[in-house]
Protein backbone atom coordinates (compact mmCIF):
# COMPACT_ATOMS: atom_id res chain seq x y z
CA UNK A 1 0.00 0.00 0.00
CA UNK A 2 1.33 3.45 -0.91
CA UNK A 3 0.43 4.85 2.52
CA UNK A 4 2.81 2.34 4.11
CA UNK A 5 5.69 4.28 2.56
CA UNK A 6 4.86 7.20 4.82
CA UNK A 7 5.40 5.09 7.96
CA UNK A 8 8.51 5.55 10.10
CA UNK A 9 7.88 2.71 12.53
CA UNK A 10 10.63 2.07 15.04
CA UNK A 11 12.76 5.01 13.96
CA UNK A 12 14.12 7.69 16.28
CA UNK A 13 13.77 11.34 15.37
CA UNK A 14 15.27 14.47 16.91
CA UNK A 15 13.24 17.66 16.47
CA UNK A 16 14.59 21.01 17.61
CA UNK A 17 12.46 24.05 18.38
CA UNK A 18 9.83 21.48 19.31
CA UNK A 19 8.03 23.30 22.11
CA UNK A 20 5.39 24.78 19.83
CA UNK A 21 4.51 25.63 16.24
CA UNK A 22 6.18 23.75 13.41
CA UNK A 23 8.49 21.77 15.70
CA UNK A 24 5.66 20.56 17.92
CA UNK A 25 3.45 19.64 14.96
CA UNK A 26 6.35 17.77 13.37
CA UNK A 27 7.15 15.80 16.52
CA UNK A 28 3.53 14.70 16.86
CA UNK A 29 3.25 13.83 13.16
CA UNK A 30 6.36 11.66 13.30
CA UNK A 31 5.02 9.90 16.39
CA UNK A 32 1.69 9.27 14.72
CA UNK A 33 3.62 7.72 11.82
CA UNK A 34 5.48 5.38 14.19
CA UNK A 35 8.65 7.15 15.38
CA UNK A 36 9.99 7.68 18.88
CA UNK A 37 10.85 11.36 19.27
CA UNK A 38 13.49 13.39 21.07
CA UNK A 39 12.23 16.94 21.41
CA UNK A 40 14.28 19.96 22.40
CA UNK A 41 13.39 23.55 23.21
CA UNK A 42 14.17 26.17 25.82
CA UNK A 43 10.85 25.91 27.70
CA UNK A 44 10.23 22.79 29.78
CA UNK A 45 6.47 23.31 30.17
CA UNK A 46 6.00 23.40 26.40
CA UNK A 47 8.08 20.25 25.98
CA UNK A 48 5.98 18.37 28.52
CA UNK A 49 2.82 19.26 26.60
CA UNK A 50 4.25 18.02 23.31
CA UNK A 51 5.66 14.89 24.97
CA UNK A 52 2.17 14.04 26.21
CA UNK A 53 0.84 14.24 22.65
CA UNK A 54 3.65 12.00 21.41
CA UNK A 55 2.88 9.47 24.13
CA UNK A 56 -0.83 9.66 23.31
CA UNK A 57 0.14 8.49 19.82
CA UNK A 58 1.70 5.41 21.44
CA UNK A 59 5.36 6.40 21.06
CA UNK A 60 8.19 7.32 23.41
CA UNK A 61 9.22 10.92 24.00
CA UNK A 62 12.45 12.24 25.48
CA UNK A 63 12.49 15.93 26.38
CA UNK A 64 15.74 17.88 26.38
CA UNK A 65 15.48 21.42 27.67
CA UNK A 66 18.37 23.33 26.13
CA UNK A 67 19.42 26.57 24.53
CA UNK A 68 21.02 25.22 21.38
CA UNK A 69 22.72 28.55 20.77
CA UNK A 70 25.10 27.63 23.59
CA UNK A 71 28.36 26.09 22.31
CA UNK A 72 28.22 22.31 22.42
CA UNK A 73 24.50 22.12 23.24
CA UNK A 74 23.44 20.76 19.85
CA UNK A 75 26.25 18.20 19.87
CA UNK A 76 25.19 17.10 23.35
CA UNK A 77 21.61 16.71 22.13
CA UNK A 78 22.68 14.22 19.48
CA UNK A 79 24.68 12.17 22.00
CA UNK A 80 21.84 12.16 24.54
CA UNK A 81 19.29 11.11 21.93
CA UNK A 82 21.42 8.22 20.67
CA UNK A 83 22.32 7.19 24.20
CA UNK A 84 18.68 7.08 25.26
CA UNK A 85 17.32 5.10 22.32
CA UNK A 86 20.37 3.37 20.90
CA UNK A 87 19.95 4.78 17.41
CA UNK A 88 19.18 7.91 15.37
CA UNK A 89 17.35 8.00 12.06
CA UNK A 90 15.91 11.49 11.57
CA UNK A 91 17.08 15.02 12.37
CA UNK A 92 14.77 18.00 11.95
CA UNK A 93 16.62 21.29 12.30
CA UNK A 94 13.87 23.73 13.21
CA UNK A 95 15.77 26.32 15.28
CA UNK A 96 16.09 29.69 13.58
CA UNK A 97 14.88 33.23 13.11
CA UNK A 98 16.05 36.86 13.20
CA UNK A 99 14.26 40.12 13.86
CA UNK A 100 13.52 42.41 10.87
CA UNK A 101 15.61 45.60 10.75
CA UNK A 102 16.10 48.50 8.34
CA UNK A 103 19.28 48.25 6.25
CA UNK A 104 21.23 50.97 8.09
CA UNK A 105 20.32 49.43 11.45
CA UNK A 106 21.58 45.99 10.40
CA UNK A 107 25.11 45.65 11.74
CA UNK A 108 27.67 42.92 11.17
CA UNK A 109 26.77 41.33 14.50
CA UNK A 110 23.18 40.91 13.32
CA UNK A 111 24.35 38.98 10.25
CA UNK A 112 26.74 36.88 12.31
CA UNK A 113 24.11 36.08 14.91
CA UNK A 114 21.55 35.18 12.25
CA UNK A 115 24.02 32.87 10.51
CA UNK A 116 24.99 31.14 13.74
CA UNK A 117 21.37 30.72 14.86
CA UNK A 118 20.03 29.49 11.52
CA UNK A 119 23.00 27.62 10.05
CA UNK A 120 25.58 27.03 12.78
CA UNK A 121 23.23 25.13 15.09
CA UNK A 122 21.90 23.00 12.23
CA UNK A 123 25.44 22.06 11.23
CA UNK A 124 26.54 21.29 14.78
CA UNK A 125 23.61 18.92 15.32
CA UNK A 126 23.85 17.29 11.89
CA UNK A 127 27.60 16.77 12.22
CA UNK A 128 27.25 15.19 15.66
CA UNK A 129 24.33 13.01 14.54
CA UNK A 130 25.91 11.77 11.30
CA UNK A 131 27.87 8.85 12.83
CA UNK A 132 24.72 7.63 14.60
CA UNK A 133 22.66 7.95 11.42
CA UNK A 134 25.27 5.86 9.59
CA UNK A 135 25.26 3.23 12.32
CA UNK A 136 21.50 2.91 11.85
CA UNK A 137 22.01 2.26 8.15
CA UNK A 138 21.51 5.83 6.97
CA UNK A 139 18.90 8.42 7.72
CA UNK A 140 17.37 11.74 6.80
CA UNK A 141 17.90 15.36 7.76
CA UNK A 142 15.41 18.15 7.13
CA UNK A 143 16.38 21.81 7.54
CA UNK A 144 13.59 24.33 8.01
CA UNK A 145 14.47 27.29 5.80
CA UNK A 146 12.21 30.11 4.61
CA UNK A 147 10.69 31.69 1.54
CA UNK A 148 12.74 34.76 2.52
CA UNK A 149 15.82 32.81 1.51
CA UNK A 150 14.79 33.12 -2.15
CA UNK A 151 12.69 36.31 -2.43
CA UNK A 152 13.56 39.91 -1.61
CA UNK A 153 11.85 42.29 0.76
CA UNK A 154 12.87 45.28 2.82
CA UNK A 155 13.88 44.61 6.41
CA UNK A 156 14.73 40.93 5.99
CA UNK A 157 18.44 41.28 5.19
CA UNK A 158 19.91 39.23 8.06
CA UNK A 159 17.12 36.68 8.20
CA UNK A 160 16.84 36.17 4.45
CA UNK A 161 20.60 35.91 3.99
CA UNK A 162 20.87 33.30 6.74
CA UNK A 163 17.97 31.25 5.38
CA UNK A 164 19.47 31.39 1.88
CA UNK A 165 22.70 30.09 3.39
CA UNK A 166 20.79 27.27 5.10
CA UNK A 167 19.20 26.32 1.79
CA UNK A 168 22.57 26.04 0.07
CA UNK A 169 24.06 24.34 3.11
CA UNK A 170 21.36 21.72 2.56
CA UNK A 171 22.46 21.12 -1.03
CA UNK A 172 26.14 20.92 -0.08
CA UNK A 173 25.57 18.67 2.93
CA UNK A 174 23.46 16.36 0.79
CA UNK A 175 26.47 15.81 -1.47
CA UNK A 176 28.82 15.30 1.48
CA UNK A 177 26.54 12.77 3.20
CA UNK A 178 25.24 10.84 0.16
CA UNK A 179 24.43 8.07 -0.47
CA UNK A 180 23.42 6.87 2.99
CA UNK A 181 22.14 10.09 4.57
CA UNK A 182 19.61 12.23 2.73
CA UNK A 183 19.49 15.98 3.43
CA UNK A 184 16.61 18.17 2.30
CA UNK A 185 15.04 21.47 3.29
CA UNK A 186 11.69 23.20 3.39
CA UNK A 187 11.28 26.84 2.41
CA UNK A 188 8.43 27.80 4.70
CA UNK A 189 6.05 30.62 3.93
CA UNK A 190 3.82 32.41 6.46
CA UNK A 191 2.65 29.85 9.01
CA UNK A 192 0.38 30.41 12.01
CA UNK A 193 2.98 30.13 14.78
CA UNK A 194 3.95 32.37 17.70
CA UNK A 195 6.14 34.38 15.32
CA UNK A 196 2.95 35.62 13.68
CA UNK A 197 0.96 36.26 16.87
CA UNK A 198 0.59 39.96 16.07
CA UNK A 199 -0.61 39.21 12.57
CA UNK A 200 -3.03 36.50 13.66
CA UNK A 201 -4.71 38.84 16.16
CA UNK A 202 -4.82 41.86 13.83
CA UNK A 203 -7.62 41.41 11.30
CA UNK A 204 -6.19 44.01 8.91
CA UNK A 205 -2.68 42.53 8.83
CA UNK A 206 -3.99 39.00 8.46
CA UNK A 207 -6.26 39.99 5.59
CA UNK A 208 -3.34 41.77 3.89
CA UNK A 209 -1.19 38.65 4.12
CA UNK A 210 -3.95 36.33 2.97
CA UNK A 211 -4.78 38.53 -0.02
CA UNK A 212 -1.09 38.58 -1.00
CA UNK A 213 -0.92 34.78 -0.93
CA UNK A 214 -2.21 32.91 -4.01
CA UNK A 215 -3.89 30.27 -1.85
CA UNK A 216 -5.49 33.07 0.21
CA UNK A 217 -4.62 31.69 3.63
CA UNK A 218 -1.89 31.50 6.24
CA UNK A 219 -0.28 28.10 6.52
CA UNK A 220 -0.82 25.66 9.38
CA UNK A 221 2.08 23.98 11.22
CA UNK A 222 0.64 20.66 10.06
CA UNK A 223 1.23 21.72 6.44
CA UNK A 224 4.95 21.73 7.20
CA UNK A 225 4.84 18.62 9.37
CA UNK A 226 3.30 16.65 6.51
CA UNK A 227 6.14 17.72 4.22
CA UNK A 228 8.74 16.73 6.81
CA UNK A 229 7.16 13.29 7.11
CA UNK A 230 7.31 12.85 3.34
CA UNK A 231 10.97 13.83 3.20
CA UNK A 232 12.14 11.56 6.04
CA UNK A 233 9.98 8.53 5.25
CA UNK A 234 10.46 5.87 2.54
CA UNK A 235 8.04 7.94 0.44
CA UNK A 236 10.85 10.45 -0.07
CA UNK A 237 13.63 7.90 -0.44
CA UNK A 238 14.72 9.22 -3.86
CA UNK A 239 14.94 12.86 -2.77
CA UNK A 240 18.08 14.57 -1.49
CA UNK A 241 19.64 18.01 -1.79
CA UNK A 242 16.29 19.63 -2.56
CA UNK A 243 14.33 22.53 -1.08
CA UNK A 244 10.58 21.96 -0.96
CA UNK A 245 8.65 25.24 -1.15
CA UNK A 246 5.62 25.14 1.16
CA UNK A 247 4.47 28.75 1.01
CA UNK A 248 0.98 29.05 -0.43
CA UNK A 249 2.40 30.01 -3.82
CA UNK A 250 3.99 33.36 -2.93
CA UNK A 251 6.86 34.77 -4.98
CA UNK A 252 7.36 37.92 -2.91
CA UNK A 253 6.90 38.76 0.78
CA UNK A 254 3.24 38.85 1.75
CA UNK A 255 3.86 41.25 4.64
CA UNK A 256 5.10 44.75 3.80
CA UNK A 257 7.00 46.17 6.77
CA UNK A 258 6.44 49.69 5.45
CA UNK A 259 10.12 50.71 5.45
CA UNK A 260 10.60 53.97 3.49
CA UNK A 261 13.19 54.77 0.84
CA UNK A 262 16.54 55.96 2.21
Amino acid sequence: MILDRFRVDGRVAVVTGAGRGIGAATAVALAQAGADVVISARTEDQLRTVAAEVQAAGRRALTVQADLAEPGAAEDLAHRAAGAYGRLDVIVNNVGGAMPRPFLDTKRKHLENAFQFNVGIAHELTRAAAPYLLQSGGGAVVNISSTMGRVSGRGYLAYGTAKAALAHYTRLAARDLAPKIRVNGIAVGSVATSALDIVMTDEGLRTQMENATPLRRIGDPEDIAAAVLYLVSPAGAYVTGKILEIDGGIDQPNLDLGLPDL
